[in-house]
């Protein structure tokens, strides 16, 4: 399949390649991936990285696989919703896992929703977020 070619010229119009990745180059010349410009979560006029809370969850026991997107919000526009595969045995409820996160992140950045079950993937592995961002719509608004 190729691509259009109006997102042939986005992608590589001026020399450089646009993937969506956001990142910092450090005084060193090293590049650090930070996340995708499409998963940063901005809540109540703060961005939050998707990454930064799935990192959190990572640090968990009981979390084997965890995805995080945005989730509508009644006051703050969106908030973040994570998406959380158990590890084999593992056991844990939401509020345990939220405040695992609320004592690693500052305390806006920690998910307002766990939500447990399969993460969907592609053929690869790679878990679908586009997927997840729709069932964080259905989730509702958490006021």
């Amino acid at each position: 399949m190729a691509l259009a070619p109006w997102r042939t010229e986005e992608a590589l119009g001026d020399g450089w390649f646009r993937s969506g990745g956001l990142a910092v180059r450090h005084p060193d010349g090293y590049i650090q991936i930070r996340d995708r410009a499409k998963d940063i979560i901005i809540s109540g006029g703060e961005n939050i990285s998707s990454v930064e809370i799935e990192n959190a969850l990572y640090k968990h026991p009981a979390v084997g696989e965890a995805a995080v997107v945005a989730m509508p919000h009644e006051k703050w526009g969106e908030t973040p919703c994570a998406f959380v595969e158990l590890a084999p045995g593992g056991e844990v409820d939401e509020a345990t896992l939220i405040a695992h996160c609320a004592e690693r992140l500052a305390r806006f950045k920690k998910p307002h929703r766990v939500v447990f079950g399969p993460l969907p993937k592609t053929a690869t592995g790679k878990i679908q977020k586009f997927e997840l961002r729709v069932r964080a719509k259905e989730q509702g608004s958490n006021p």
